[in-house]
């Protein structure tokens, strides 16, 4: 989910961080009427904030029976990757469609229609025997997210109670990334020690979607113009002029490090199974979790930090991290690996947390909503493209093969982007700026 665009972001619909970015939360006002329909403001915002985190675990529960539908239907790492890019680009395609759905015709019935897609995805993933309806299942994922999203980020910074402002922002940001971590770690857990591993995360999961779908039922309506309809207004994707210079410089962070979750929510699990020499499929949840929790980690600690030096921290994080996983590649060390995902879970988090609000800050209110729309084109095809090209380099060089020239791609990005961030952050010193 993404912050306030003052505040901490998070990780795409993921998106703050998202390990899916979010819909913009901008310009949101508290409505002193809001309506009450059984439950008090400071539990609705916790409903809503439990529905951030089931979201994002669910979205995370195939990453960890990724390797399972490899080895039960003889599916590719290309194929696993064309399934895991589906469900960003639908993400997407539900933030430019239906991001702003809320702001009309409120949080309650936008918030409900996601949870009945996220309940049917479920149920397409628990029944799923092959290819085709798993593809199914993760695009109606996506849409689900892709609708919600932004009616969760408002939703948290309305209903944040009053004792605690800045509660919303916190739990816009570390949401995703908490959720992520748990479904990783949940799946992997549940697909080693329990039955019917392709289908019982996914039946607990409806379970747990539909006791969320009857507390939005009674959380109040805090959209000012809640009541106005059912309008759909496909976000404009348009930078303005007057930043795109610096809007180009950060969103090579934003490409890096999406282009390193992508990887890591995809193949991440095979590729920590291969080195551990595991067939333990808790190591494939772990290290998604592992990777996850370092994010929000350092998400946390770096969250009063200047915007771009967070970045510049990010960026020398996520350069160590994949220098690390380069090593433990060419070492063959398991050990070594979860130290460098670690480190690169932790990269990841401030390089996101920084340049994200770097982004967020370049453009006047009015137009800050295209800018941050821009910027979930940028990660989702960052998160997708560079996966899908990955999956099918796999299918001929190999997954260790692969790995070692994706990051060291990737890596040549990020030297890249720290240096001109660097250039960045010394000329809006010299300009008397804060970025």
């Amino acid at each position: 989910m993404e912050p306030d665009q003052t505040s901490t972001p998070t990780t795409p619909t993921t998106l703050t961080t998202s390990i899916a970015p979010t819909a913009p939360t901008t310009g949101v006002t508290l409505n002193p009427a809001a309506r009450t329909v059984g439950a008090p403001r400071g539990s609705g915002f916790w409903v809503v904030g439990a529905v951030l985190v089931l979201l994002m675990l669910s979205s995370s529960v195939p990453s960890a029976l990724y390797v399972l539908y490899q080895q039960e239907w003889g599916l590719s790492s290309g194929t696993i990757t064309v399934v895991f890019a589906l469900y960003a680009v639908t993400v997407l395609a539900g933030l430019l469609l239906f991001g702003s759905l809320s702001d009309t015709l409120g949080r309650r019935p936008v918030l409900g229609a996601g949870l009945v897609l996220a309940i049917v995805s479920m149920g397409l993933f628990a029944g799923s025997q092959g290819l085709g309806m798993l593809l199914a299942a993760r695009a109606v994922q996506g849409l689900a997210v892709g609708l919600a999203t932004g009616a969760m980020g408002a939703a948290l910074l309305e209903l944040t109670p009053r004792s605690r402002p800045a509660l919303g922002a916190q739990v816009n940001s570390a949401g995703p990334t908490v959720g992520i971590g748990l479904g990783g770690i949940g799946a992997g857990l549940l697909v080693q020690y329990a039955p019917a591993p392709t289908a019982l995360s996914y039946l607990l999961l409806i379970g747990a979607f539909a006791l969320s779908l009857a507390g939005v039922a009674r959380m109040p309506e805090s959209a000012p113009g809640a009541g106005g309809g059912f309008r759909v207004v496909p976000r404009r994707i348009r930078i303005p002029a007057a930043v795109r210079g610096r809007f180009a410089v950060l969103v090579l962070t934003i490409v890096a490090v999406w282009s390193v979750g992508g990887f890591y929510l995809s193949l991440g699990p095979h590729l920590a199974l291969s080195l551990l020499q595991s067939t333990n499929y808790l190591v494939g949840g772990a290290t998604v979790a592992l990777l996850a929790g370092a994010a929000t980690a350092a998400q946390l600690l770096l969250g009063a930090t200047e915007a771009l030096r967070t970045a510049v921290i990010g960026l020398l994080g996520l350069l160590a991290g994949l220098g690390l996983v380069l090593l433990s590649l060419g070492t063959g060390s398991a050990a070594l690996f979860l130290v460098a995902t670690a480190v690169l879970g932790s990269g990841w988090g401030a390089a996101f947390l920084g340049s994200f609000r770097a982004l967020s800050a370049l453009a006047e209110p009015e137009h800050r909503g295209e800018l941050t729309a821009a910027v979930y084109v940028f990660a989702y095809l960052a998160m997708s493209v560079p996966a899908v090209l990955a999956g099918m380099l796999t299918n001929i060089h190999g997954l260790h093969r692969t790995s070692v020239g994706f990051m060291a791609a990737v890596a040549a990005v990020c030297a890249l982007a720290l240096l001109v961030t660097l250039r960045l952050a010394a000329r809006t010193r010299a300009e008397g700026r804060t970025a």
